[in-house]
């Protein structure tokens, strides 16, 4: 497989990238796929076999499993880091090995049952805490030490909607390339 090809299943809905001016409509239909992920997921895993639940979305990606365990861990990551933002003045968040996470007992589990209920209670207080953010509160950064950035939360939004789309793309893709 060339570097392209291989860029295309890692990235198969490509990068996520930053409007030059974010609006209200960006930001609403953000938090309307933040929203929507869980039900998503849900449709196209439920009856997913164990050997399903074992495909890889490329060569040496990830399991569907363990991408449905990932996007708990770093959705419960992106909660705290929300209110870390909306409580501090321009917190520095804390990176994980995201790697490492997904390796762990809990990632490597064939039973996706609570991993999905997680998910469904977990982006419904994201999207509680999203769609009541002021515009004041959207400005509102955090400091990510991975980057050396500043993220706003509003371009934050986005960026958990388009990795919602990204890891439900994946799943997608698992299920019909099997590797």
């Amino acid at each position: 497989m060339n570097e392209k090809e291989l860029y295309k299943l890692r990235f198969p809905i490509g990068e996520f990238v930053k409007p030059g001016q974010i609006t209200s409509e960006h930001v609403k239909s953000w938090v309307d796929e933040v929203k929507k992920f869980p039900e998503e997921l849900r449709a196209v895993v439920k009856e997913l076999t164990i050997a399903e639940l074992n495909y890889r979305y490329r060569p040496g990606g990830w399991t569907i499993k363990q991408v449905i365990h990932h996007c708990a861990d770093s959705h419960m990551n992106s909660l705290i880091r929300f209110k870390l933002a909306l409580t501090e003045e321009c917190p520095v968040i804390r990176p994980y090995f995201e790697d490492r996470f997904a390796e762990l007992p809990d990632s490597l589990d064939n039973n996706i049952t609570d991993t999905l209920l997680l998910l469904k209670g977990l982006h419904a207080k994201l999207g509680t805490v999203m769609e009541n953010l002021s515009t004041e509160d959207l400005a509102k950064q955090y400091i990510h030490p991975e980057h050396g950035h500043k993220f706003c939360l509003d371009e934050v939004i986005g960026i958990y909607a388009w990795h919602s789309n990204h890891h439900l793309a994946h799943v997608k893709q698992a299920l019909k390339l099997k590797f």
